[in-house]
C-alpha cells in the first residue's frame, strides 16, 4: 500500500460508541486507511464482535472494550487499556452519545435521563480527553462528534440535548489552545441530519430535516466518517479548535 492510500498506517486510534451507527463508519474508515482501532460498546456485543472481525478481515488490529461513558471509572478504564493493548495512542475519537428530548418546564421530565445525559456527552467526553492527553503521542488528534443544534436549533424539545454539544464544541476550542504546543489538534465535528437508528431517513423527524438541508437529503455515517479521517490524517496539521458542519447545508 502507498503511503497515500494508509494515511494512518502506524497509527492507534480509540473511538467511543464504535460498535454502532456514526461510531463504527468511523472505526470502519480509520481502519481501512491504516489505522488500528479499539472502539467501546455499550450493550450491543454481537455487533461489536462482528466489527473486529471485520477489521481484522481488513489486516488491522481490532479490540472492543464495553464500556459506560457515563461511568468515569469506566472511561478511564477504556483508555488505559487502548494504550496498553498497542502501546500507543495517537487519535482519540469521541463518538459515544445519547440524545434524550423534552420541552423545559415539563413535570414529568426525566431528570434521571437529563443528568445520564450530561453524564454522557459532556462528561465523559472530558473523562476520555483527560485520560488520554498524558498517553497520547505528541502530534495526536482529538476529534468530538456534536451537533448542528449547538449552534442553531430549528424545533423544540432538543435544548438538553444541544446544550451538551455545545458544551463539547466550546471545550474543543479551549483544548485547543491548552494541547497547541504539543501539536495534538482538537476539533469538533457536526452533523446534521444523519440516517443512523437514532434518526432514521424514513422517521418521524425525516421530512422536516430534509426540508432544512439544501442538499435536501440526509446524510450518510460515512459522510461524518470521512471527515473525521481527514481531520486525524496528515493533511489536517494546521486545523485545530474548528468546528466542521457536515450537514448538507442545514447551517447554510
Amino acid at each position: 500500500m502507498t503511503h497515500t492510500s494508509q494515511p494512518l498506517a502506524g497509527k492507534v486510534a480509540l473511538v467511543t460508541g464504535g460498535s454502532r451507527g456514526i461510531g463504527a463508519a468511523i472505526v470502519r474508515r480509520l481502519a481501512g486507511d491504516g489505522a488500528d482501532v479499539v472502539f467501546s460498546y455499550a450493550s450491543s456485543a454481537p455487533k461489536a464482535a462482528d466489527l473486529v472481525r471485520d477489521i481484522e478481515a481488513l489486516g488491522r488490529r481490532a479490540l472492543a472494550v464495553k464500556a459506560d461513558q457515563a461511568v468515569y471509572a469506566d472511561v478511564t478504564a477504556l483508555v488505559t487499556e487502548a494504550h496498553k493493548a498497542f502501546g500507543r495512542l495517537d487519535i482519540l475519537v469521541n463518538s459515544a452519545g445519547v440524545f434524550t428530548t423534552g420541552l423545559v418546564g415539563d413535570a414529568q421530565a426525566d431528570l434521571a435521563a437529563f443528568d445520564r445525559q450530561i453524564d454522557i456527552n459532556v462528561k465523559g467526553v472530558v473523562a476520555a480527553v483527560r485520560t488520554a492527553v498524558p498517553l497520547m503521542a505528541d502530534g495526536g488528534r482529538i476529534i468530538s462528534i456534536g451537533t448542528t443544534g449547538a449552534v442553531h436549533i430549528p424545533f423544540a424539545g432538543a435544548a438538553d440535548y444541544v446544550a451538551t454539544k455545545a458544551a463539547v464544541a466550546a471545550y474543543t476550542r479551549g483544548w485547543s489552545r491548552d494541547l497547541g504546543p504539543r501539536n495534538i489538534t482538537v476539533n469538533v465535528v457536526q452533523p446534521g441530519a444523519i440516517n443512523t437508528d437514532m434518526n432514521p431517513e424514513d422517521g418521524p423527524f425525516a421530512e422536516t430535516l430534509k426540508g432544512l438541508a439544501a442538499l435536501g437529503r440526509y446524510g450518510r455515517p460515512e459522510d461524518i466518517a470521512a471527515a473525521v479521517a481527514f481531520l486525524a490524517g496528515p493533511d489536517a496539521g494546521y486545523i485545530t479548535g474548528a468546528t466542521l458542519n457536515v450537514d448538507g447545508g442545514q447551517s447554510a
